[in-house]
């Protein structure tokens, strides 16, 4: 299946040269044009001049991009474009509304849709060892299977479209309980004076250890953090999270908070450093 992916952010680069490895990737487009060309020039791929132009070429696309709008945007872009029976896979993070938009917006065209966004950080994309959640038709999902699995190592198909929002905003939750935890846990043994490399080393063969825990705790130890997993996108999709539970007349406590501290980050000038970087707040109140 010729493929093309659109959205070459930290996790959108090596999702395609995984599609490349798996001989599946025919093309690239991204809104910054010197990243599309490199990584065409890299790969021998083509560098579309425009998104309706790959969408022409391809029966399958995959979306990696930010945001709702940017997702929809794409979608009533392309759409008229694509041949038949195409496919369109969205890895983005939105709300389950916007992706069942997205899919009848498509389906208009007779264009198959998939939510599934991933999670798995910048590693999990490296080593196409990405937990990919999808949502759709199960005909769809069958089709997209060996593209998915050229990208992920856990591909499951939740229900209809949406679906793969909902787990998606459900592992955004507790990613934010989990750090949350971890940075806590890990100021509060710097003031015990605890060694905190044997601490990782040992806590992380306990109950209490977690991905999060044995791959980020050695950022607050260091006080650097990289983006694995930018402050400003978990709280974009926090946000969402936010939106989804009040349609039900719930305030989830974990999002509320974790809402506020990536506020204070942000306002900071931290929004562009990995989410561990809500360590920076915990380790300051046991200096208060």
């Amino acid at each position: 299946m010729k493929t093309g992916l659109i959205g070459l952010g930290a996790m959108g680069i090596p999702m395609a040269r995984n599609l490349h490895k798996a001989g599946f990737l025919h093309g690239v487009w991204n809104r910054t044009a010197n990243k599309s060309s490199a990584l065409a020039q890299e790969l021998g791929c083509i560098n579309a001049a425009t998104p309706i132009a790959l969408a022409t070429e391809c029966e399958v696309l995959v979306l990696c991009v930010s945001a709702d709008q940017d997702v929809l945007a794409l979608i009533s872009l392309i759409a008229p474009s694509m041949p038949r029976n195409a496919l369109v896979i969205d890895c983005s993070t939105i709300s389950a509304d916007s992706a069942r938009s997205a899919a009848a917006i498509l389906s208009q065209h007779k264009i198959d849709f998939l939510d599934c966004p991933v999670s798995g950080g910048t590693e999990g994309a490296k080593n196409a060892a990405l937990a990919i959640m999808c949502g759709g038709e199960v005909s769809a999902f069958e089709r997209a299977k060996p593209i998915l699995a050229a990208m992920g190592r856990a591909v499951t198909h939740f229900g209809p479209s949406g679906a793969g929002q909902s787990a998606k905003a459900t592992n955004q939750i507790m990613c934010a309980g989990i750090i949350r935890a971890v940075s806590e846990a890990m100021a509060f043994a710097r003031a015990q004076n605890l060694p905190l490399e044997s601490l990782v080393e040992t806590l992380g063969q306990g109950a209490g250890s977690s991905w999060y825990f044995v791959n980020r705790a050695p950022n607050m130890i260091r006080g650097a953090y990289p983006a694995g997993f930018k402050v400003r996108l978990h709280e974009k999709d926090l946000r969402i999270c936010r939106e989804m539970a009040a349609a039900h007349g719930v305030a989830l406590p974990t999002v509320e908070e974790m809402l506020c501290e990536y506020e204070e980050l942000i306002t900071q000038g931290f929004g562009d450093e990995d989410i561990s970087a809500v360590h920076r707040l915990k380790q300051a109140l046991f200096k208060r």
